[in-house]
């Protein structure tokens, strides 16, 4: 009997070869549990608001008042919603064609693109042109424009950083090209060597590769490393030289937990270092209302900012974008929000200063807790989360643990998180799913869950460890603290 189109034998190959980690086994393990009625603390993929996290009451005022704008003709509407808040319903309504029931240009509303275009202009101290801003139904979208628009076939090569967010290796497998990994270096605290790059560009080139982008996550998902200032010069310099296109995904740079190495853009460093890099390397940019201390993952908002790129290609990549004919209206209003929040003197500004500051420093002494939580378990060695959401701690698991893994057919982390979230209900994703070195094994969680739990669950945590390594251990430890 002939095969049907979907029947699975007959699926596209790279739909097939496709992997995403972070809703891969684990996940579907714990959905599975939590059904059962097994409590499941879901850290394996940053969602603030699904953790507890409280929406900033601004942004929603407004985004309210968008969606019900008879809202707006009601005279009582002063007494329930700020005048500030009034005041910017009022603005973005009047920006769209029609409300957030229409389609928007395809690139994104206008004026949205040119507030984006402001905040970078004020971040960075660089000219940004709306013309150039994209908007996008969250980060994740534009990165696969983009690729899509890069990879020509299998023998196109991205470089990407490993450990690595599997958006990357996922959607290079879904368009049919090729991973190029790039290790980073965790005794170094996850940091950059370029002599890695130009060993991993060589060994790609020696095998019929051709290379045609670079990835840096910064802040690190999932290591949670800030790049320097030093290190992003010479990567930029690394790809004027191999005539590499920069994908700069820099959804986190309001996730910030220590002060010594800053968040800083991309752009900004490539402008600061002038010609002919200012004028040579090709650079996207992306950004999200997802993370930092908005968390509006299930709005789905994220823009992508070209530096560049040639007219006739921007043309070509606004062709792509016009198939899905408009981004989420709702989220373009959030982003532009998140670039434009209340100003000093406005009605709404302490709360909002009060709130999105309450969250930043909750979450700095959550990254505190859960590395020094895994830094004083047996075997478990984590760096300090200086910006992201994560944590990413290497599990010195035992040889017998490994042969155990082995006999159930399972990776090892794979195997020792399986362990874990029955035990515990604490749903990780493996390292294995981000890419590690052969024979060292990581965990990743979000330092995402309620302040007040914290130290409840990382005392499940370490009793749980405790437990595996005296099952499988080989009569040796080791902890940091």
């Amino acid at each position: 009997m002939s095969l049907k189109a979907l029947d699975y034998e007959s699926l596209n190959e790279n739909v097939k070869n496709c992997q995403y980690a972070v809703r891969g086994e684990l996940y579907l393990r714990a959905s599975e549990l939590q059904k059962e009625g097994k409590k499941i603390i879901f850290t394996n993929v940053g969602n603030p608001h699904a953790l507890g996290q409280k929406p900033l009451t601004f942004p929603r005022q407004v985004v309210a008042l968008c969606q019900a704008p008879f809202l707006l003709d009601d005279p009582n509407i002063g007494m329930i919603f700020p005048a500030d808040a009034i005041a910017r319903a009022k603005h973005y309504l009047s920006l769209t064609s029609g409300g957030l029931g229409a389609y928007s240009d395809s690139r994104g509303i206008p004026g949205v693109r040119k507030e984006v275009a402001e905040f970078i202009e004020r971040r960075d101290g660089y000219p940004s042109d709306p013309e150039l801003i994209f908007l996008t139904d969250g980060a994740s979208k534009g990165v696969m424009q983009i690729l899509n628009c890069v990879i020509r076939g299998q023998k196109d090569g991205i470089l990407v950083p490993v450990p690595q967010y599997p958006l990357y290796s996922a959607t290079i497998s879904l368009l049919g090209g090729t991973l190029v990994p790039y290790y980073l270096e965790e005794s170094e605290n996850w940091g950059l060597d370029v002599n890695n790059l130009r060993q991993s560009v060589a060994q790609a080139r020696s095998q019929g590769i051709t290379v045609r982008a670079m990835v840096i996550i910064n802040p690190g998902n999932p290591t949670g490393q800030c790049l320097s200032e030093a290190n992003l010069r010479e990567i930029l310099r690394f790809c004027c030289d191999e005539r590499l296109v920069l994908l700069g995904d820099e959804v986190y740079q309001q996730n910030i937990y220590q002060d010594e190495r800053p968040f800083i853009s991309s752009k900004k460093v490539l402008m600061d270092m002038g010609a002919p890099f200012s004028k040579e390397v090709q650079l996207i940019s992306f950004h999200t209302v997802s993370k930092g201390y908005w968390g509006e993952c299930g709005q789905r908002g994220g823009y992508f900012e070209m530096t560049n790129i040639p007219p006739r290609t921007v043309e070509e990549i606004y062709k792509v974008a016009s198939i899905a004919l408009s981004p989420n209206v709702s989220a373009q209003i959030f982003m532009g929000l998140m670039v434009s929040p209340p100003k000093p003197g406005d009605i709404s500004y302490d709360q909002f200063v009060r709130e999105s500051k309450g969250i930043l420093e909750s979450l700095r002494r959550r990254a505190r807790m859960m590395t020094d939580g895994f830094n004083s378990c047996k075997n478990v060695v984590c760096n300090f989360t200086e910006g992201a959401m994560y944590s990413f701690p290497q599990i010195k698991l035992p040889s017998k643990a490994i042969e155990a893994a082995k006999q159930a057919g399972k990776v090892p982390d794979v195997f020792y998180c399986l362990k874990l979230l029955e035990a515990t209900g604490i749903s990780t994703v493996p390292g294995s799913g981000f890419g590690q070195k052969e024979g060292v094994f990581h965990l990743r969680t979000t330092i995402l869950p309620a302040e007040e739990e914290m130290p409840e669950i990382m005392d499940s945590f370490k009793k749980f460890n405790d437990e595996f390594m005296s099952q499988y251990g080989d009569n040796f430890g080791y902890s940091r603290m």
